[in-house]
């Protein structure tokens, strides 16, 4: 009879970083596939390489497996302006990073941080677009019994 693996071996946390994507401010925030929550991280207000010099020290630190960019559609669905730079900066984000993007439909996320009085609207408003990405993930397997339990 073998042993049942331990607890972190049954499951595999995937993390993330989402960003709710602006011309002037990228909102950033963090999670993982096992809590299937988000924190706030922070609000990146640089330009250009700046910016991108940011988000690397971001990526350092928290070593995503992949990334989630929120991106904002017209309330009847239609794409505008800013979806297209949105999946422009998704473009940008997996060819400066070599990570998995993944596009979630952020519309009304920075309204819904706003209206929960977020001290940083924009990081909690990337925090929303995550969680919203992390309960679309398919449900992790059951957990193998315990031999001892059998």
């Amino acid at each position: 009879m073998t042993a049942a693996a331990p607890p972190a071996a049954r499951r595999h946390p995937v993390s993330f970083l989402a960003f709710d994507f602006g011309i002037r401010r990228v909102g950033v925030a963090a999670g993982n596939s096992l809590l299937r929550s988000a924190q706030a991280l922070t609000t990146v207000q640089a330009q250009g390489d700046a910016r991108f010099a940011a988000i690397a020290r971001l990526v350092d630190e928290w070593r995503p497996a992949a990334l989630v960019v929120g991106v904002p559609f017209h309330p009847d669905g239609a794409a505008h302006d800013n979806t297209r730079r949105a999946r422009a900066f998704g473009r940008q984000l997996h060819g400066r990073f070599h990570l998995p993007v993944h596009e979630v439909d952020e519309r009304y996320s920075t309204t819904e941080a706003l209206a929960q009085r977020a001290a940083d609207a924009d990081a909690a408003a990337a925090a929303i677009i995550l969680e919203q990405f992390l309960r679309s993930l398919p449900a992790d397997p059951p957990a193998e019994p315990d031999d001892a339990a059998a």
